[in-house]
């Protein structure tokens, strides 16, 4: 495959990943699928940081962009456009990362909920993982079910950042050759 369609297929498959992304970081802010909490500020920490928004979503998708656009036939078979391209994949890989790491912590410290009567996070700093003893769960009153829709929104927030960044850093080096060699692509018959 040659660097100009590897960047086209790069910076296409980023797309959906970066609105899976936000996607996700949105839906965290609404557990129970209810505005109330937001409102109250009963939001799990590290949602507030908006990995899924920032990092895995803007700081991806403006890279997508210029990456998918890399890919085109140019002046000196687009040298310049995979040179940015590197130097944007690496923001997405930033970006990515950024996502990864809050998306870990909010999975490894789990949901802020309501305990009998007070709010807390129950799971945080504790020796036995949440995540592998259901025992625990009982604690968590409100908002309902919000241990299962944390571990699913946070872990699929893990899988889609990882993805990116592996991406981007095969841009990276996509676009190292494409700087070098062009894109290869034919520019037809004139």
């Amino acid at each position: 495959m040659c660097t100009g369609k590897c960047a086209h297929f790069i910076g296409v498959s980023l797309y959906p990943l970066a609105l899976t992304s936000i996607i996700c970081n949105i839906l965290l802010f609404f557990p129970d699928w209810d505005v109330q909490y937001a409102k109250d500020g009963h939001i799990t920490e590290e949602v507030k940081y908006m990995g899924g928004i920032v990092g895995g979503g803007i700081m991806v998708l403006i890279p997508a962009i210029h990456i998918h656009l890399a890919g085109k036939q140019g002046c000196c078979a687009n040298r310049c456009g995979m040179f940015l391209s590197i130097a944007f994949a690496a923001i997405g890989v930033v970006g990515a990362l950024y996502s990864f790491v809050v998306a870990l912590v909010g999975l490894t410290n789990g949901p802020l909920c309501k305990m009998a009567l007070v709010w807390g996070t129950p799971f945080k700093d504790r020796e036995e993982s949440y995540l592998h003893n259901k025992d625990f769960w009982f604690v968590c009153t409100s908002p309902k079910n919000i241990i299962e829709f944390n571990i699913a929104l946070f872990s699929t927030l893990v899988a889609v950042s990882g993805v990116q960044a592996i991406l981007c850093a095969i841009q990276m080096i996509n676009g190292l050759f494409g700087c070098l060699c062009g894109t290869c692509k034919s520019k037809g018959p004139l």
